[in-house]
């Protein structure tokens, strides 16, 4: 039916959610994935050297999966497939190569869009290969689970996977202005719960964009809407819980947020609440790991230590006692002292070693295993620590030309506090080193 009104030209005039009215029309549109799209990124880059190979595309919801997809095989001049492993099988899958053969036939090149392809169990996953390997299709995979988990290794051997981010606050404004320009008028919210709603889209571009449509619909005339009506209106559209889909994503996010807020209680419920619906345990000790390193860090450096333990004893134990590791992790968790400061320093490295691009480290940092290298000054100056007085030597091991930078700055809680004095006492004798 939808391609006889495709075919009448009536399709475009029926009514469309927000979010697909503002689907990106270019690469270039997409917000958020500029380590990915940018000029000299890697997949600008192959579209730019006229190779586009299978990829799979990782991230969570509401990031532009299916749009860089289609969009890549617009812009390799690709016919697009598109299926879902949630609602397709192995027949499916036999008719889509069948297209792409008899278009191979004809000259013409097919891009297979798969969404939720950690759905595919290890046969319908080796399906794709014999047609990957020979060029039938480019296969552009989409998934929310870790690849290294949930596909096969021989698929992830022919595919390159690439990280797709959460988009961050200024990707989320930047989609609520075209909001604003598409419907012609401003949101009407008050500057607190603008932010608040970008905090609970947690970085979903689709569903912020689905609750500002929701909020559009309100009379034009009323007052602007305070965070507290905000957040009734954010509960009153949540979706119930399926683990199918991707509102599991909210009760994760719940579950590390009260972790976070050190609500312990809280973190049990949320914990109980996605196992009781049938989420696999593993995917509740994925998330329960990143928030050991990354909410805890070294304010308590046995977090992540434990939180690999619960998995283990998850792994040995089954079900129903490996749920009692569980327990006894989101509670350890939650207790424990916070630091995200080593999250935050490292992002920040990232961060400026993209600035400063191949900077070569110091002479007295790099071996010297050549008499030539000993001629060109390689391993000159360098001092060994372990024989230095309180194992110290003092040497800067940034870039020559290169000014100190300042990443890391624990916080006052728990073992933070001991690697703070630690830094303090370090940073105060390489001062002394070079005279500064």
């Amino acid at each position: 039916m939808s391609d006889l009104f495709g075919a009448a030209g009536l399709e475009q005039d029926a009514p469309h959610p927000l979010a697909d009215r503002l689907r990106p029309k270019a690469l270039s549109e997409v917000v958020g994935q500029d380590h990915l799209l940018a000029k000299g990124a890697p997949l600008r880059r192959m579209l730019d050297a006229g190779r586009l190979s299978s990829s799979i595309l990782w991230g969570p919801p509401g990031t532009g999966k299916t749009t860089i997809a289609r969009l890549l095989a617009e812009d390799a001049k690709l016919e697009f497939e598109q299926i879902s492993a949630i609602f397709s099988g192995v027949a499916d899958l036999r008719k889509v190569f069948e297209r792409a053969k008899a278009r191979r036939q004809a000259g013409k090149g097919t891009l297979l869009f798969v969404d939720e392809i950690h759905r595919f169990n290890k046969a319908q996953q080796d399906s794709f290969l014999p047609h990957v390997e020979s060029g039938v299709i480019t296969l552009i995979g989409a998934t929310t689970e870790n690849p290294s988990f949930e596909l096969n290794a021989a698929l992830l051997s022919r595919a390159q996977v690439f990280t797709l981010n959460r988009l961050d606050d200024e990707a989320l404004e930047l989609l609520l202005k075209r909001a604003e320009e598409a419907e012609g008028r401003k949101l009407p919210l008050t500057e607190e719960a603008r932010e608040l709603m970008r905090s609970m889209a947690d970085g979903d571009g689709r569903f912020m964009l689905n609750l500002a449509e929701e909020i559009f619909a309100e009379p034009e005339d009323r007052k602007p809407i305070e965070p507290k009506e905000l957040a009734v209106i954010i509960q009153r559209r949540a979706p119930v819980y399926d683990k199918s889909d991707e509102s599991h994503y909210n009760l994760a996010s719940a579950l590390q947020k009260s972790i976070r807020g050190s609500d312990v209680d809280a973190a049990l419920y949320w914990a109980a609440r996605m196992l009781v619906s049938g989420e696999d345990p593993r995917f509740v000790l994925r998330r329960l790991i990143v928030v050991a390193s990354e909410d805890i860090g070294n304010a308590d450096p046995q977090a992540l230590p434990l939180a690999i333990a619960a998995k283990e004893a998850y792994e040995f134990l089954g079900q129903p006692e490996g749920e009692i590791a569980i327990g006894q992790l989101v509670t350890y968790l939650a207790t424990a002292p916070k630091s995200n400061r080593a999250y935050v320093a490292f992002h920040n490295a990232k961060a400026v070693a993209k600035e400063t691009g191949s900077l070569m480290p110091p002479m007295h940092a790099v071996n010297a295993p050549t008499k030539l290298m000993k001629e060109l000054g390689y391993h000159k100056g360098y001092e060994y620590d372990h024989d230095a007085e309180g194992s110290f030597a003092g040497l800067n091991y940034f870039p020559d030309g290169m000014a100190r930078q300042k990443f890391y700055e624990p916080t006052q809680f728990g073992f933070d506090k001991e690697i703070a004095k630690r830094l303090e006492y370090w940073d105060k004798k390489r001062r002394e080193k070079s005279g500064s």
